[in-house]
């Protein structure tokens, strides 16, 4: 199965797999998040070190139960051959408090466009909701909604 765009990637085709990527995640569909790994993907999340679509399908289902109202921002950052790094943040919150979280990820890619490593740093602070900065309706992130540079993120 191929995952277009291809690597090596250029400006624009890393450009695509980053939208592609955050609007497969604003989904939150772990189901259909996984299939854009490879099989036997390798992954470095916090305390937790994913192996193969089962386990982040498993752990993409937990993440979005217990973080609800999820919306994800992802900006390129760097790219080279079959390798992407990304910059990003979400906001969510905990059926109380909000929490905006920031982070890194370097992403590894298969020829045919599945990832194959996905190492991600990240970091969280509590916000109030008046302090939001995601404001469009769950799912995909709307074009004309301004991305982190633009929020000052």
């Amino acid at each position: 199965m191929a995952r277009p765009p291809l690597p090596p990637f250029t400006e624009d085709s890393a450009k695509q797999k980053v939208r592609l990527a955050e609007d497969g995640w604003n989904s939150r569909d772990p189901a259909k998040v996984a299939l854009a790994y490879t099989p036997d993907s390798r992954w470095r999340n916090r305390i937790e070190f994913p192996v193969g679509r089962a386990e982040i399908e498993a752990f993409l289902t937990r993440k979005w139960a217990r973080e609800l109202d999820y919306r994800l921002i992802k900006e390129l950052w760097a790219f080279g051959g079959n390798r992407i790094a990304v910059r990003y943040a979400y906001e969510y919150h905990d059926s109380g408090q909000w929490f905006r979280a920031y982070g890194n990820e370097n992403w590894e890619f298969a020829p045919n466009g599945l990832m194959a490593a996905r190492h991600a740093s990240i970091n969280e602070r509590p916000i109030r909701e008046v302090e939001r900065k995601f404001h469009w309706p769950l799912g995909r992130r709307p074009d004309y909604h301004p991305g982190l540079s633009d929020l000052g993120l």
